[in-house]
């Protein structure tokens, strides 16, 4: 039987899909194991100099300040006194979440994944580059 000591939660927090059933499952799975929570946000990385000189030098800064504020007030209301280890990203979104996982050391990421649709096929889901590019486990929760 695997146990699991550290698991990662990845939300968007413009979708509540990418979190209504995830945040369950990943509780029961924390409750079940006494695993540590952990819960990820990505925002876009604009660091391409054509693109960031059209955006205040502070903008970065004050994007990862409000998706930190926003995110607290996501995991406050959604799993209210649970302990649970926030973090803020910006960059490629699987590739910051499995970079965020192994950071932390989470041996189980619980995430969600919607049906594929043609926007999927044009750049890729998330959920299938979190899963060839991480060694911890990945759970695909169906939303």
């Amino acid at each position: 039987m695997t146990i699991y000591k550290s698991i990662m939660v990845p939300v968007d927090l413009e979708h509540e899909s990418s979190w209504e059933k995830a945040f369950p499952v990943a509780l029961k799975m924390a409750e079940t194991f006494a695993a540590s929570l952990h819960v990820v946000t990505v925002e876009q990385d604009i660091r391409n100099p054509t693109v960031m000189q059209y955006f205040p030098k502070d903008y970065e800064a004050k994007l990862v300040e409000n998706a930190s504020k926003r995110l607290a007030e996501l995991v406050a209301r959604e799993m209210p006194g649970v302990e649970v280890t926030r973090h803020v990203a910006v960059g490629q979104i699987f590739r910051e979440i499995v970079r965020a996982a192994k950071e932390n050391d989470c041996d189980l990421i619980v995430m969600a994944s919607h049906r594929p649709e043609l926007v999927d096929l044009l750049i890729g889901p998330n959920a299938e580059g979190v899963t060839r590019h991480t060694t911890a486990s990945v759970m695909i929760v169906r939303s």
